[in-house]
């Protein structure tokens, strides 16, 4: 019966359940009110928009596949399998509900009770806001056996609505490209960052799989849990020594709200607890957070006075005893959600905090019954907990201030500034004294204070706090920020508005910068979340040539100074000595057309295409995109079809991580390298046998001599030899052989230094990289190393 009612409902589901609030204008003048803000995370925020669409399809129990494609060309597609969004006319608005829903602010099915009971895109501007804020826009709708196109720009109807041919596909495709005069700050999509919102999305919908391809970078990610947030959980403790084997989950609908918590506790000290409501990550918490913490630490509190041994039943745990190595994840399904703030990060529903407390603490209770071996061992581990905070609260009276302007209670190592006014000051943590030296004759005292650190800090990823508060050269920091670390620390006291960490480009400055993240994500988490802590970017290299000079920051910056550089003083003859030379102002365009040549070769090489594979497809009247072993594809549309067909059929067997056995090998490189190709030919160097090798060499001449060059490598070295010649070379290897005229000119002037923002963009990411190479479990360390090995570039032992 509730298979049918749910087909009924699929079928029914027309232009009549669009709701209509608004229209759009406004948008474009101030895109921040909808989406946030214009920087990288406002143009990420589209994609999330129109993903959320089929996320809400997946609630309703009609999608199962979504995936997200970043185009080279800065696009990026989003697909589902959901209904496809209705085609018929709109009953007031006289137009497809289409258009409706990419043209009006505040249209969509989440308005109408009877279509979406539970909704994360609470605000509905959706994407309508995505058209309007995107250069072009096209949306594809896959509904009874035909597709339906139609395409937009900055919001505005570009093309009616149109037949563009039949399909067995059901669902929607939008693809579009952010509008640059809008998005000034950032062009480009990030692989990582979107996997991020995505990998979490697939925890908390184990019935849904999610995937991402970066056609740019080749690179690929396939999110499925059926576990859900016990497997969220579990992913987030991978690498680190857990008390108990399984999360403990609890799952139940009170009031209509449905309440789902998965934890599980570990060796660590510190704590990782993250929130969801209808799949929005509640960042600032709420009153669903409040309700879990005040029952853990009930419960946990009542257990100990009932089962521990008498001389541990007078302590009170405090809420951090009971925090102290949990991971959890509580994740809420709510009808009406009140989110305080157009971001929507915290909830502010008041009912919701009694609701969890409720079923958080009947959870917690049994299980704590009903295993009690597990409950010893958690019972130990906050107990430490607790006498642990008391040596830490006794560590931190001695490392306390009395007041960030008292100066004499500074470490005497640190070379403070003259301003007193910490939002026009920063401060320099430099990787030994001879460094230090050097920044401090080269800095301007006014406003830039150094401190330098003697050695290695020790690691505080397997320390308590009071033996992090024992080391030397993490007081002289803690003091120096005057910020003051755990119960004590307070933002307000921030001495500095900017805290650099100036280390060797070699193994041992790579080693303690680690370190010195590793503290601070630690221990002063908020000044990463407030955009306080930056590393310097000393130069790899100083290239000189007469009165000219330049600093480079890496090999890659070096090799294309040299071949921008020799490109105005060579000439090229294509089809040998007796071939024709080209124009001076076409030898940058010939190069460009070389270097993505080479290129696109490489990457579809790595994916085990022969010479004469590439050459047969570059052959064909049509080009292929893709392969499944002899099967060509020639369009996205035949590549999801498949996709979608072949999970059917094998669904039977086994649901999580089937698409991993779907070999589909994506191939977007072949239209792109049959474009540089026909470039080159224009030119009149046309490629052999080997698409790598040219029929005649190309004849590169510099200042020094020629070069005759059969390949594509050939003549990319060629152009980099004559782009050395006259060039004196200076490698850096450390800060101490800068003198402090050098330190200044390159790392420490604002006007022209190279600063890393240390952002914490994606925070379970972070929890297990740091887990991972800092923690106690050398397997999962060891496993990195080689997953890892071949990636590494530049290595300076």
């Amino acid at each position: 019966m509730k298979e049918n009612s749910q087909e009924e409902q699929a079928n029914g589901y027309t232009a009549k359940d669009i709701k209509v609030l608004g229209g759009l204008e406004g948008v474009r003048k101030r895109p921040a009110m909808y989406i946030g803000s214009t920087d990288k995370g406002g143009m990420h925020h589209l994609v999330y928009e129109v993903v959320d669409n089929g996320i809400d399809e997946v609630l309703a129990g009609y999608c199962k596949n979504i995936e997200v494609i970043l185009h080279e060309d800065g696009s990026v597609s989003v697909i589902d399998d959901g209904r496809g969004i209705p085609v018929d006319e709109h009953p007031t608005e006289k137009k497809s509900a289409v258009e409706v829903i990419m043209t009006t602010l505040h249209a969509g099915g989440k308005f109408d009770a009877n279509s979406y009971k539970i909704s994360g895109g609470l605000h509905g501007v959706g994407v309508s806001v995505v058209n309007a804020l995107s250069e072009d826009l096209t949306v594809e709708v896959y509904r009874d056996g035909k597709i339906y196109r139609q395409t937009y720009k900055k919001g505005l109807t570009a093309s009616p609505l149109k037949t563009a041919g039949s399909t067995k596909l059901h669902g929607t495709k939008v693809t579009f490209i952010p509008d640059k005069s809008i998005f000034t700050q950032s062009s480009k999509f990030d692989f990582d960052f979107l996997s991020k919102r995505l990998r979490e999305l697939a925890f908390l919908n184990p019935s849904a799989t999610i995937s991402i391809i970066d056609e740019a970078d080749d690179k690929k990610h396939i999110f499925h849990y059926d576990g859900g947030v016990t497997s969220f959980v579990k992913f987030l403790n991978d690498g680190t020594n857990v008390l108990h084997d399984e999360p403990i989950y609890m799952k139940k609908e009170k009031d209509g709200v449905i309440v789902e918590v998965a934890l599980q506790y570990n060796e660590k000290y510190g704590e990782f607890v993250l929130s969801f409501v209808n799949n929005i990550n509640t960042i600032e918490g709420g009153s669903h957070l409040a309700g879990f913490k005040a029952a853990l630490t009930r419960v946990l509190n009542d257990y100990k006075t009932k089962n521990a041994p008498e001389k541990f039943k007078k302590i009170i745990l405090s809420g951090d005893d009971a925090r102290e190595g949990l991971t959890a994840v509580i994740s809420l399904k709510v009808p009406e959600p009140q989110f305080e703030g157009q971001t929507k990060t915290k909830l502010g529903n008041s009912e919701v905090k009694g609701i969890v407390e409720s079923v958080a603490s009947e959870g917690l209770q049994t299980f704590l019954e009903e295993n009690p071996r597990v409950a010893g061992v958690v019972l130990q581990k906050i107990i430490q907990a607790s006498h642990a905070r008391e040596a830490a609260r006794k560590a931190r009276e001695l490392t306390r201030r009395k007041s960030s302007l008292e100066i004499s209670s500074l470490p005497g190592k640190l070379s403070d500034c003259s301003l007193r006014d910490p939002k026009q000051c920063e401060i320099f943590l430099v990787e030994g004294d001879s460094a230090g030296g050097s920044a401090k004759g080269g800095r301007d005292r006014r406003f830039q204070a150094i401190l330098p650190l003697k050695g290695k800090i020790i690691n505080v990823e397997k320390a308590r706090l009071a033996k992090v508060l024992s080391n030397d050269e993490i007081r002289a920091t803690i003091t120096a920020l005057g910020t003051g670390i755990g119960e004590d620390f307070n933002l307000d006291k921030l001495r500095y508005d900017k805290i650099i960490i100036m280390t060797d480009a070699d193994v041992d400055g790579a080693h303690i910068r680690t370190l010195i993240l590793t503290l601070f994500y630690r221990h002063f988490k908020e000044l990463v979340e407030k955009d306080k802590v930056f590393i310097a970017q000393p130069p790899l290299f100083l290239v000189r040539k007469g009165n000219f000079k330049k600093y480079l920051i890496s090999e890659e910056e070096l090799q294309n100074f040299m071949i921008d550089s020799s490109a105005a003083d060579v000439s090229i003859r294509c089809g040998g000595q007796k071939g024709v030379e080209l124009k001076k102002e076409h030898n940058k365009k010939f190069l460009e057309a070389v270097i993505y040549t080479n290129k696109y070769l490489k990457k579809l090489r790595l994916k085990d295409l022969t010479n004469a594979q590439i050459l047969k497809y570059m052959a064909m009247e049509k080009l292929p995109v893709a392969r499944f072993e002899d099967k060509l594809f020639y369009s996205d549309e035949e590549v999801l079809s498949f996709k979608r067909e072949y999970r059917e059929a094998r669904n039977a067997e086994q649901e999580s991580g089937e698409d991993e056995r779907i070999k589909v090998i994506n191939f977007p490189e072949i239209a792109r390298l049959v474009k540089n190709i026909k470039q080159l030919n224009h030119y009149g160097a046309e490629m052999d046998a080997d698409p790598a090798t040219f029929k005649k060499p190309v004849v590169v001449r510099g200042k020094t001599g020629e070069s005759i060059c059969d390949t594509l490598m050939a003549v990319m070295e060629a152009f980099e030899e004559a782009g050395r010649t006259g060039l004196v070379i200076q490698r850096y290897k450390g800060l101490g052989e800068m003198n402090p005229d050098q330190l200044w000119e390159t790392t420490m002037d604002p006007l022209s230094r190279h600063l890393v923002s240390i952002k914490l963009e994606d925070s379970v990411e972070a929890e297990r990289i740091f887990t991972t190479l800092m923690g106690d479990v050398v397997e999962s360390r060891r496993q990195f190393i080689q997953d890892n090995a071949l990636k590494v570039q530049n290595l300076d032992i």
